[in-house]
């Protein structure tokens, strides 16, 4: 199929746009406009602004016979839905979302169903009905974007050089104009800043299917996908799977696409709040979800297993994971994760322990003292002795699986973790997806998924030099963009923090670029059910104020609001529990600045909280780790005001009287 610009057909869907398929938002401030002039194109306004445009086509076979949808065939037909959408560790426990629907007739028997929501478009193509949908094969998709204007854009790109698809998903952002972004593949989810809208695009629902990259050229963006692999290799330290051939098409059994999004929102501040893939993914296999626990976690390998004042080796082995379990349980922390090193990775076989380590009397030990065991495992790993591992780990009374590297997004990839999920599920286990694509909405379809990835984290501290990334900006632009997506496991909690100019990466022992408070604050913006306490158990000991505070945390809010900021610059986020108590929290890039919250926009009339609020302390400017507490009684009535100094940052507790 021809890949032709689409600011070809821009003058045409506007001169023609009475001729053309066009359907509104419930709000109507959303108009979605589809014509077929050379080929199905679909273009969005907002407020009577023209914002993008994409061209649609998909090459198949069905059957055995090559079908390509190219021509609107037929009457669209359209229908309004309201649902209600139950969704339990979520960012909220309960949502209603609304949406217009169009289901476009294509020739060779395609269509295309589109929904225009009050916050965003999202489209997919359906195959014609097949005697064997299995033998279904798509040969290539050509979803390409297309703006009017050369915008700023907020671009992850891949850190393969070599093989493009083949990484951890992990970048900070390329803040660029169209037009100077590198045209190195780039994955979801990206920002383009359109003047009157943030435009996000991302996509939910794959569950088939290879996720989408995007070459960003001039001003567009020609959607990628890997091909269906065909052989394989296994690298030797952790016998992590790699694909080393690929076959000539993308996908095969499949019945229709994923959903591609476009997510709009008219204020940086109603970004986080888009719900699109929660929404537009497949409801939950899971009926009882009850025995899913959101938790905090003491974790080992950020700190690498960095202990003192301690009368045995530290290191893997039972006397370090007894002391970080011993840590967990005098502070209410529902988990303690076994990361890499409990196994020997060179075996890729996770059904045996090394000799250092006792398993059935560490979960033993852990039970003990109410803290369930999380472990670390590779994703091709845990594949090959799925039923195995699932079965024996759950039966020893193992919590979960941490499942990393898996570094790929193709259609044989993205099974393996809905084929791992429904397995989990089944055993009652818990999944911490590390190492892998941002949330697709398989947290929706298999809610025992509760955390990501997919985020340039606080590991990268250990080896990051300042002047190479810019942790504090990154922090302040990543929850607007893949926070959309959903959980996030940053892993923060560091408690050597420092400036700007007395940063430096140290591996052992880690610092981090920012204030302490910026630290605690990431326990309130970020959405994760399952949350590290990435630092040791010694440096918590040494700062019992700040430790106790964020145990006392929710891991998992009934709501999120981001009631101040500007993408890149500045969040203040707004999350509130079941009990009727409100968490506030801020964290700003490299500038220093003054905030003034008014309490009478957030808190309900009348009522009286105690709060506790940690703020940056008056040296923090210079000494990081310097932070002031204060508590008092607030009311509706008040406004706080807050200054936070250079990568700052504050988080505030407001406990209903």
């Amino acid at each position: 199929m021809r890949r032709i610009t689409f600011l070809y057909f821009l003058p045409f869907i506007f001169h023609f746009a009475a001729q053309a398929q066009n359907m509104a938002s419930p709000d109507r401030r959303l108009l979605v406009i589809l014509d077929d002039k050379e080929r199905v194109s679909l273009g969005i306004v907002s407020d009577n602004k023209w914002l993008m445009g994409a061209e649609l086509g998909i090459e198949a076979e069905v059957d055995g016979k090559e079908v390509c949808g190219t021509d609107i065939k037929g009457k669209p037909t359209t229908k309004y839905q309201k649902e209600d959408i139950v969704a339990p560790n979520y960012r909220q426990a309960s949502f209603q979302t609304e949406y217009n629907q169009m289901n476009v007739p294509l020739n060779d028997g395609l269509s295309v169903e589109v929904r225009i929501y009050n916050e965003g478009v999202a489209f997919r193509y359906v195959l014609p009905k097949a005697k064997r949908p299995e033998q279904n094969r798509i040969i290539e998709e050509c979803t390409d974007y297309s703006f009017p204007e050369d915008y700023m854009a907020y671009v992850p790109h891949s850190t393969n050089t070599r093989k493009p698809d083949a990484m951890a998903f992990q970048a900070t952002y390329q803040v660029e104009r169209l037009s100077k972004q590198s045209p190195t593949l780039a994955f979801l989810p990206l920002t383009v800043d359109c003047g009157a809208a943030k435009l996000t695009i991302m996509e939910s629902d794959v569950r088939n299917y290879p996720g989408m990259f995007v070459e960003v050229l001039d001003k567009w963006m020609a959607g990628k996908f890997s091909c269906f692999p065909k052989a394989f290799d296994q690298s030797p330290r952790r016998q992590q799977r790699f694909v080393t051939a690929r076959e000539d098409y993308i996908a095969q059994g499949v019945e229709h696409t994923p959903w591609r999004i476009i997510a709009v929102a008219r204020n940086d501040c109603d970004m986080l709040a888009n719900n699109m893939v929660y929404a537009l993914a497949s409801p939950s296999r899971i009926e009882d979800t009850s025995w899913i626990k959101p938790g905090h976690v003491a974790w080992d390998w950020w700190n690498d297993w960095g202990l003192s004042g301690i009368k045995f080796k530290a290191g893997i082995n039972n006397d370090t994971y007894k002391h970080y379990i011993d840590f967990a349980a005098r502070n209410g922390l529902e988990y303690v994760i076994l990361d890499e090193g409990w196994y020997d990775p060179k075996s890729g076989n996770m059904l045996q322990t090394i000799p250092e380590i006792d398993l059935p009397m560490l979960v033993q030990y852990a039970r003990e003292r109410n803290v369930r065991i999380i472990l670390w495992t590779v994703f091709n790993v845990l594949n090959d002795q799925l039923e195995q591992a699932c079965l024996k780990y759950a039966q020893m009374g193992i919590a979960g699986f941490k499942v990393d590297f898996l570094d790929r997004n193709d259609q044989e990839a993205v099974e393996m973790t809905y084929r791992i999920a429904e397995a989990c599920a089944n055993h009652h286990l818990v999944l911490d997806y590390h190492g892998i694509y941002a949330p697709q909405g398989i947290q929706r379809t298999w809610p025992n998924v509760i955390n990501f990835e997919a985020v340039f984290g606080m590991e990268e501290v250990k080896w990051t030099k300042h002047d190479e990334q810019d942790m504090p900006r990154y922090d302040v632009t990543f929850p607007f963009i893949r926070g959309q997506a959903g959980y996030v496991d940053f892993t923060p909690g560091g408690m050597r923090n420092a400036t700007r100019a007395d940063y430096q990466p140290i591996y052992a022992n880690p610092i981090t670029m920012g204030t302490r408070c910026h630290q605690l604050a990431h326990y309130i913006v970020h959405e994760s059910p399952l949350t590290m306490l990435a630092d040791s158990p010694t440096a918590y000991e040494r700062e019992p104020e700040c430790t106790r505070f964020i145990a006392s945390l929710p891991a998992m809010y009934q709501s999120l609001k981001v009631i101040d900021g500007r993408l890149g610059e500045y969040i203040v986020v707004l999350r509130t529990d079941d009990k009727g108590n409100y968490y506030i929290a801020g964290e700003t890039n490299w500038d220093e600045r003054d905030l003034e919250i008014r309490l009478s926009s957030i808190l309900p009339a009348k009522a009286k909280f105690d709060a506790e609020i940690f703020c940056d302390g008056i040296n923090a400017s210079h000494v990081a780790t310097d932070y002031d507490v204060r508590h008092f009684q607030l009311s509706s009535s008040d406004i706080l005001s807050l200054h936070l100094v250079q990568g700052g940052g504050f988080a505030a507790k407001l406990i209903r009287k």
